[in-house]
């Protein structure tokens, strides 16, 4: 045995003279390659077994949260919690920045209301705020609600019964006598919300907020009948067999007619309970806005081109008019925006306990048309993309996307100038012209692919300009047919515009 000195010094040795190999390049070659490969896989074992341990950690936390996820199941009755899409504005004002610009808003309006104080009480002497367009434009408004009554009642049962009249058992005599029935209702029915809107709006000359309302539920009444017939019919039309087939419950049809939505579904997400004070916000918002838009008409509107056509045409008066009415056309148009698509369906969807609430989108950040078009007015939108676009591929064979989307167009343009026509009273394709001859040829020029903010800018730009235009145009066709009325109502004349001629 030897002494444990001469062992250590023999380890101590030999441990030496592997960290210092004898010097020689072929040595060096041979030596170097197994002590490479050794810690190759040396760190090959190492990654392994990090990677068990992390998959194993993951495990265990997943494994966690499932045992608390079912301990935490709410008892038997009760329903799960569900995240439901809220409306973005509701989102972006939780942002103090945003806030600051929505009391931008409130204080432009107190200005308002201050500066027709000042004007009324250097030119008349009183302090007194007048309403009289207001009151004008909402005049005869209880006829408007009585011609609504029948209108809503043909929507209510003319489409159910004649689905149900369609989803009886098939027997030969009955089935056909029942079918027809329904088919005469259905036409009754589409005749009631074409006809009687229309004979009460020409026939007492109703104003254009009343004429607003009458025309705007017309077109909703009958996009919802569309869409109730056209979900459900198609699986009745499918069915064979002589059995009846079970219809649509009347309670999920008659939701469907107030809840804000076009596509008929027979259930909805819904919120657990009803906040009264927000729709109470959203109704005084709604009419907030009414009350700006009269203002901004009567202050910026109405000595602009209230005597307009009483001068001589020029082509300079004409661009200078329309540069003018930019700034108020696009106040109009935000504050649509925000009465109608955020406050009006936002209060009826809070009544309704309606959980969608995606409305709109960031509409204000699109850098293309066709951005726009998809995000301005979403609930519109996705009626014309599932029963104009989508139906209109299927009729195509799917090849044409050009020509359903032309389709989209027309339709979208063709019902805006509708409803221009019906509100105002007179015939002036403006609305679709624009739609038709710019709104058309940009949505395909300015696509998705244009993302950089000079893009947004040529947008609001765009935006800007075509109010400006609207707005000047239909101001100046308004007062001209006031000054120059008709001498005889020929068709020629109904459809020629009178600013055109009219400047006494």
């Amino acid at each position: 045995m030897e002494p444990r000195a001469a062992q250590v010094r023999k380890r101590v040795g030999s441990g030496r003279r592997r960290e210092h190999p004898p010097s020689g390049e072929g040595n060096t070659e041979v030596r170097g390659g197994p002590d490479l490969v050794q810690w190759t896989q040396h760190m090959e074992a190492v990654k392994t077994q990090l990677l068990e341990q992390a998959q194993r950690q993951l495990l265990e936390l997943l494994d966690q949260a499932v045992s608390e996820a079912v301990q935490s199941y709410p008892p038997q009755g009760r329903r799960l919690p569900t995240i439901l899409p809220d409306s973005l504005s509701n989102e972006l004002m939780k942002v103090q920045h945003f806030r600051t610009i929505y009391h931008m808003f409130i204080a432009g309006l107190c200005v308002f209301i201050i500066s027709t104080l000042v004007i009324d009480f250097i030119d008349e002497g009183r302090l007194l705020l007048e309403f009289d367009l207001l009151i004008f434009s909402f005049g005869q408004l209880p006829l408007a609600l009585m011609a609504w009554v029948p209108m809503f009642l043909s929507t209510l049962l003319a489409p159910y019964q004649f689905l149900r009249l369609w989803a009886r058992p098939q027997a030969a005599g009955a089935w056909t006598l029942g079918a027809g029935l329904g088919c005469v209702l259905l036409a009754a029915h589409t005749a009631v919300l074409g006809i009687l809107p229309v004979h009460v709006a020409v026939k007492y000359q109703l104003p254009p907020a009343s004429s607003c309302i009458l025309v705007f539920e017309q077109v909703r009444l009958l996009m919802k009948s569309y869409s109730f017939l056209r979900e459900t019919v198609p699986g009745i039309v499918r069915a064979r067999g002589g059995e009846g087939i079970q219809a649509p419950s009347f309670s999920s049809y008659l939701y469907f007619l107030f809840c804000p939505t076009l596509i008929y579904r027979e259930t909805y997400p819904r919120t657990p309970n009803i906040r009264w004070n927000y729709v109470a916000k959203n109704f005084a918002q709604a009419l907030g806005c009414i009350l700006y838009a009269c203002f901004i008409l009567g202050r910026l509107c109405v000595p602009v081109f209230a005597n307009m056509s009483r001068e001589p045409f020029s082509i300079r008066a004409l661009v200078l008019s329309v540069m003018h009415a930019t700034l108020p056309g696009i106040f109009m148009l935000l504050l649509i925006f925000f009465a109608f698509l955020h406050c009006w369906l936002n209060a009826f969807a809070e009544m309704l306990r309606f959980g969608d609430r995606m409305f709109y989108r960031d509409w204000w950040n699109s850098t293309s048309f066709s951005n726009y078009y998809r995000t301005w007015n979403v609930v519109v939108h996705d009626w014309l993309y599932s029963y104009v676009y989508q139906d209109g591929l299927w009729l195509l064979g799917g090849q044409a996307r050009g020509a359903a989307m032309l389709g989209v167009f027309v339709v979208s343009a063709v019902v805006h100038e509708y409803i221009f026509c019906f509100v105002l009273g007179f015939f002036y394709p403006v609305m679709l012209i624009l739609f038709l001859a710019f709104g058309g040829p940009m949505n395909f020029m300015m696509h998705d692919q244009h993302t950089g903010p000079a893009w947004n800018v040529l947008m609001w730009t765009m935006l800007f300009l075509g109010q400006g235009i609207q707005v000047s145009l239909y101001c100046q066709e308004w007062y001209a047919r006031q000054h120059c009325p008709l001498s005889q109502t020929t068709f020629w004349e109904l459809v020629t515009p009178r600013s055109w001629s009219c400047h006494t």
